[in-house]
């Protein structure tokens, strides 16, 4: 990543749905624009969980920039955790999704980092605190569409 400070993350929800319906659900590109309210469009998907190296492009806008990334896989093991990074896009992102079974349900834990370069600007601070309360409101999303109170 480059010389900025990148924006790091940590969340952790529990879903009322077992781990192999989450990770089904949350693997598919295709979903993205159900629960994550700044993606705009999703191409390139391939419908169904991604495989290791399998890729997809989105267009995402936030705090008024608009967005083209391809992300791709990097570990796919269903039912237990799903990292992806960026391949190319103004955003470099990596992101791990580790599932693990919490009663009937499952303990989503969420660890990121993003390194926004320029983007970041002057208002690096305020953009890490934006992207954090997006971050937490998409997994709340993620939640409520699953438990099927979307």
């Amino acid at each position: 990543m480059s010389g900025s400070r990148p924006i790091r993350y940590e969340l952790a929800i529990e879903i009322a749905r077992p781990p192999a319906e989450v990770y089904a659900y949350l693997a598919d590109p295709t979903h993205l624009r159900e629960w994550q309210q700044d993606v705009e469009e999703v191409r390139d998907a391939p419908g169904g969980p991604l495989a290791v190296g399998g890729a997809f492009t989105e267009v995402r806008s936030f705090l008024g920039k608009r967005a083209e990334s391809t992300l791709e896989a990097t570990v796919t093991e269903p039912g237990r955790q799903l990292s992806l990074r960026t391949v190319s896009g103004p955003v470099q992102v990596t992101i791990r999704h580790l599932l693990e079974p919490a009663g009937e349900g499952t303990l989503v834990r969420v660890e990121a980092e993003a390194d926004a370069g320029k983007l970041l600007g002057l208002g690096g601070p305020l953009v890490r605190k934006a992207a954090e309360r997006r971050a937490r409101a998409d997994f709340e999303r993620l939640k409520r569409v699953l438990e099927g109170g979307a």
